[in-house]
């Protein structure tokens, strides 16, 4: 499952690690959701990799209404080749959707719902596995749009969800794009779990009305009886509870 995610590495960064020819106009997001415009890398059609900015929830091209990309978020990996709306992207239009971090929602006492940052141990910029669609409507409107593949949660992320995003290993970066390579089931594996790590933050991440720096500064995480284990985190900001996100999720 991946219902939110976070980019904030400096474009020139992004640049380099996914070998675009130039920095990229991307500005720093910290509570990016579905339904919004977020910049994916792809193959265009020079050969050259590019980054282009779709929106996250995939329509497929025979779709009669765009409202069906808010069910297409996620895409599940054991089924791509075999589901109407996924295949023929997963045959020609593949993409790479750069992340720094995403979020999940833990369970915690009486029901309540701790947001919780994944990212790389290391800090480091990653990439979800990504499939895009072109839909036009009959009035000739262009609406390209994404979906992020999911897999089996790892051991890590296990007590939370049971799926996760794919993530790309770097060295599979043009593997994954080159459409020619038909042969990618291996890379729907689950990103090890040692090279992963996660923390708790605010709840300030549950509304998409936020999207700053500060939610992703750790809090301590809440305990068994819903109360928070320690003093706040040094740097970090407490905030009132909001209620837990509607996560849209296609499983």
């Amino acid at each position: 499952m991946c219902g939110r995610y976070e980019l904030h590495t400096h474009p020139a960064a992004i640049a380099l690690a996914f070998g675009l020819p130039a920095p990229p106009a991307v500005l720093p997001r910290f509570n990016i959701a579905p339904m919004q415009d977020v910049p994916v890398v792809r193959m265009a059609p020079s050969g050259e990799r590019e980054l282009a900015f779709v929106r996250w929830g995939l329509v497929p091209r025979w779709a009669k209404d765009p409202s069906i990309g808010s069910k297409m978020i996620n895409a599940r990996s054991e089924t791509l080749a075999e589901k109407p709306s996924f295949r023929t992207a997963l045959k020609r239009h593949r993409c790479l959707i750069p992340a720094d971090g995403f979020y999940e929602w833990k369970v915690a006492a009486a029901g309540s719902k701790q947001p919780i940052h994944i990212g790389m141990k290391d800090g480091s910029l990653f990439a979800f596995a990504g499939l895009t669609e072109r839909w036009l409507s009959p009035e000739g409107e262009v609406l390209d749009t994404c979906t992020i593949v999911t897999t089996q949660a790892n051991a890590l992320l296990a007590t939370m969800h049971d799926r996760m995003p794919v993530i790309v290993a770097p060295a599979q970066y043009g593997r994954w794009l080159d459409v020619a390579n038909t042969n990618v089931g291996e890379l729907f594996a689950p990103f090890p779990a040692d090279a992963m790590t996660y923390y708790a933050v605010s709840t300030r991440v549950n509304s998409v009305r936020h999207d700053d720096a500060t939610l992703i500064e750790p809090v301590p995480e809440a305990g068994a009886d819903g109360e928070a284990a320690a003093q706040t985190a040094p740097g970090a900001h407490a905030h009132p509870h909001e209620p837990p996100p509607e996560q849209t999720e296609l499983f």
